[in-house]
């Protein structure tokens, strides 16, 4: 079987069992603050878990896109060196919520493997759940005696907390599980020794395929346990170690998930993958592995970045360049190159790769480009590192050297190693360890949040939002929690309905107050923004000792800041209206990636590989404000099947994961048709006015602009009036401001011209005085002085003109610019090479009497200082040193 044959059978099966098939969220994780990416099959049902939410069915099943590469669940240090663990990788899956448990998911789940997939059963181990005294969770009995006839008890293993018992973070859902795992040994292995013993003892061919989670339990941040309100079933089944068994591989990389991507990168780097030659292999292995994860995160709208999400995006992209540059001899970018074979391979499954082939090609493109150029100043960094213990007579490069190539040069600290030892060196791997973890204190210390648990008041079955129609509910205040965060305490409270938008779609959450009475008394609380978490609406406030008076609130008045709601809803409605212009003026490529918007202004992001130009702007403005005068009215659809909204022409954007039913907003549907969950404007005329205030660069591929509308607008635009004004009067009034602007830019650039002519004729008539200060040596000719030049870089420019005119020189300078002192120290590169003289060196040591620092080359470096009066005895001590 194909892998696609492989994938399309689990569907199948699990429809015949009366399963919906839902397609995959997005890889980047939406509204869930525990994760960065979607981590498991279950991440986008947790909430079905926790009772927040309805499924659209009690039986689901899907291929989900995951990412393991950060957090608990962190498999990228093994990628490539084994043959089984990957970044991303599909998670085949069947849930039920509430519906059946154990005895269906055992029985089905060796059905499918045995007689559609036609694996083996002797080859078949299965593993049940030990129980655990601490947590007071017994032995799992019930799994034990479904599997016993199936498998018999030869092949059960009891398994521990650890291998047994799934949680998917410190927090959250959880319960025991049944792993199945397969024997893919050659039989004479097989033969030799029990495959029972090799389970769960990373043996490559001893491996994992699935897992069966029996939903029973939720984490409490107090690391208790408690029931769910119902038992579900929680599968996953790795589709690349499926694929494995089933092609009877010994490499989940022999696979045809991967042999298609490992034939192009054998074609473009002339080596063979399966040779004698370990690291190639290697090498192919992480290459082909992470051109998943990174096309399909960057298909799903996280670009690479250097933060969060966007950080581990651009580690594992470098990774994969890294390991091409350092084992296959690619010294040019190679990486995008994958995109059209993996989106030829997955153009049926994830079809959002195809349609984006180009912009993702085009983001990773400029990536490799700056990371070569980043490799290529790491290494002159290294260079420089080396050549120094060198002369100090050391090969250990101390740890946070290693850390400093790290963290500001993104140079891999296992290419430093590497390198070093081809030159001899040897890296301080404790001392960068000590770096490393002493940065990593500090991220979590500005990170530091700590929440309790949920308060339960009442019960619910969920928020119902109410903030397209009313400004104000009347609602009951279901839970809350506090939580410590670096910026002081908060308090976290949820309402069974509410009027408040929570920060979704990049439209902020709204603020507002909550009022309520307390033993007769009224009380007011404050809400300075809200969250969604998961299915959640979260109300958060800096209000202190709120407790008692929310635990006695009887109904609350939940009200919104309307002033602030409205200029947001303008701002929303005005960024609908510029997506349509965008497309008409640039192109009908332009995509949303990302969007921003307040009461303030309103920031978008968008794919388009040119700047825009100012006349483009201009179009793009005008067709706003003509849609703005036209008053076209709101049209809202809600509860539309959302590939009937697709048919029908509405534009969706890709990294959202949208429901079966979705929300449609129109703006003349011949002009803007878009899905969307914000607030909107009842008409376009109530936005007023619209007016760009900045385009540029985010990154490769991805332009953003910002505008302002309404009040906002007509505010910039009398401070530029006024800006006007002002300059008119410095000028004296003139007719036309432009050319009397002009007119002192060329008096300016003459001037300018003037005093570097003379500053030019000041040097010339030093350098002569200098001359005659040349002090001869048997190698090497020197100077030593302190001069009266107008800038610091007239010292280069005086020690390179004497170069000129004095053979093997030493020149030392020492002035005065602006109250701050200034040294250079120049050597003839002949001489460096003859003597080993460094001038960054020497500088460095000066430096120190002026109480300063500086470097630079071997043959010249400056430094600056803040003490003038050192600057005689810097160079009395130059004067020692040769």
């Amino acid at each position: 079987m194909t892998s696609h044959q492989i994938r399309q059978s689990f569907l199948d099966f699990f429809r015949s069992k009366d399963h919906l098939i839902v397609p995959s969220a997005p890889l980047v994780a939406k509204n869930d603050p525990t994760l960065m990416f979607n981590n498991s099959g279950m991440a986008q049902f947790k909430d079905f878990f926790l009772g927040n939410g309805t499924p659209p069915s009690r039986r689901i099943a899907d291929t989900q896109k995951c990412l393991r590469v950060s957090g608990k669940h962190n498999d990228l240090e093994d990628v490539g060196f084994d043959t089984y663990h990957h970044t991303m990788f599909e998670m085949l899956g069947n849930w039920s919520f509430g519906d059946y448990f154990k005895k269906e998911a055992i029985t089905w789940a060796w059905e499918l493997l045995t007689e559609v997939y036609k694996l083996p059963k002797e080859r078949l181990y299965v593993s049940v759940f030990e129980g655990d005294a601490k947590d007071g969770v017994p032995f799992d009995q019930e799994a034990w005696d479904l599997w016993v006839p199936i498998v018999g008890e030869e092949r059960i293993i009891l398994g521990n907390k650890k291998d047994n018992f799934w949680e998917m973070g410190d927090t959250g859902p959880c319960g025991p599980c049944s792993e199945i795992h397969i024997d893919l040994r050659p039989q004479a292995d097989v033969d030799s020794i029990s495959g029972k013993s090799l389970v769960n003892n990373d043996h490559p061919q001893v491996v994992e395929i699935w897992n069966l989670v029996f939903m029973q339990f939720e984490r409490k941040a107090d690391s208790s346990l408690i029931p769910l309100p119902a038992t579900h079933v929680d599968t996953g089944m790795g589709f690349e170690r499926l694929c494995m068994a089933v092609q009877a591989k010994m490499s989940n990389y022999d696979t045809d998930v991967f042999q298609n991507t490992i034939k192009v990168l054998e074609k473009l780097s002339g080596k063979t993958y399966g040779s004698d030659e370990p690291f190639t292999d290697i090498a192919m292995r992480v290459i082909s592995d992470h051109i998943r994860a990174v096309a399909f995160a960057i298909t799903d709208g996280q670009l690479p970045s250097n933060v969060k999400a966007g950080y581990v995006i651009r580690r594992i992209l470098r990774r994969a360049v890294r390991y091409g540059y350092s084992y296959l001899g690619f010294s040019e970018p190679f990486f995008h190159k994958l995109i059209p074979v993996l989106s030829e391979q997955f153009k049926d499954v994830f079809p959002e790769l195809t349609s984006q082939e180009e912009f993702v090609t085009r983001v990773i493109l400029e990536e490799e480009k700056s990371f070569l150029r980043t490799l290529e100043s790491g290494l002159k960094r290294l260079d420089i590192i080396m050549t120094a213990l060198k002369e100090k007579e050391t090969n250990v490069i101390a740890g946070d050297e290693v850390f400093e190539l790290s963290d500001t040069f993104g140079f891999p600290v296992d290419l430093t190693a590497l390198i070093a030892r081809e030159k001899s060196f040897i890296i301080d791997e404790i001392g960068f360890q000590d770096a490393l973890a002493a940065q990593k204190a500090r991220s979590r210390q500005d990170a530091a949040k700590e929440a309790t648990d949920w308060i339960e008041l009442r019960e619910s079955d969920g928020v119902e939002f109410l903030g397209y129609d009313f400004e104000e509910t009347h609602s009951h205040i279901v839970k809350y929690r506090k939580v410590k965060t670096k910026t002081g305490d908060e308090y976290h409270i949820v309402l069974d309905r509410t009027p408040f938008y929570a920060e979704m779609g990049g439209q902020v959450g709204d603020t507002g107050t909550l009022h309520f009475n307390v033993h007769g008394e009224s009380r007011v609380v404050n809400i300075i923004d809200t969250k969604k978490e998961n299915d959640l609406f979260v109300h958060i406030s800096k209000d202190k000792n709120l407790d008692e008076a929310l635990q006695n609130a009887g109904i609350v008045v939940a009200h919104i800041n309307e002033e602030r709601r409205n200029k947001i809803k303008a701002n929303h409605s005005a960024t609908h209206l510029m997506l349509s212009s965008m497309r008409e003026v640039l192109g009908t490529h332009i995509g949303q990636k990302g969007s921003y918007l307040n009461d303030e202004l309103l920031r978008f992001d968008f794919s388009h590989f040119s700047k825009v130009t100012d006349e483009e702007l201009k179009k793009i403005e005008d067709r706003v404000n003509e849609k703005i005068r036209e008053n076209i009215p709101l049209k809202v659809m809600t509860n539309v099947p959302i590939q009937e909204a697709i048919a029908m022409g509405a534009t969706a954007t890709f990294g959202e994961k949208y429901g079966d039913f979705v929300r449609v907003i129109i703006f003349d549907p011949e002009f803007s048709f878009e899905l969307c969950g914000g607030t909107h404007i009842p008409s376009t005329g109530e936005i007023g006015v619209f007016k760009f205030i900045s385009e540029g660069s985010v990154s490769a591929g991805v332009r953003r602009v910002e505008a302002v509308t309404g009040e906002k607008a007509l505010e910039i635009m009398r401070q530029q009036e006024e800006t006007l004004v002002q300059l008119k009067d410095l000028l004296k009034g003139p007719k036309d401001i432009v050319k009397a602007v002009e007119n002192l830019l060329e008096e300016r650039t003459q001037l300018q011209k003037r005093i570097e002519a003379l500053e030019n004729e000041k040097i010339q008539s030093l350098k002569l005085h200098l001359l005659d200060k040349v002090k001869s040596y048997q190698s090497f000719n020197l100077i030593i002085e302190k001069v009266n030049v107008p800038s610091a870089d007239s010292l280069k420019q005086l020690s390179y003109e004497l170069r000129e005119q004095v053979e093997n020189l030493i020149a030392v300078f020492g002035t005065e610019v602006a109250g701050k002192p200034q040294i250079s120290v120049f050597i003839a590169e002949n001489v460096v090479q003859s003597s080993g003289l460094n001038a960054g060196n020497i500088v460095k040591d000066l430096a120190r009497e002026i109480r300063g620092g500086g470097g630079g080359q071997p043959f010249f470096a400056t430094a600056g200082g803040s003490d003038a009066s050192g600057l005689d005895n810097a160079l009395e001590k130059a004067k020692g040193l040769f």
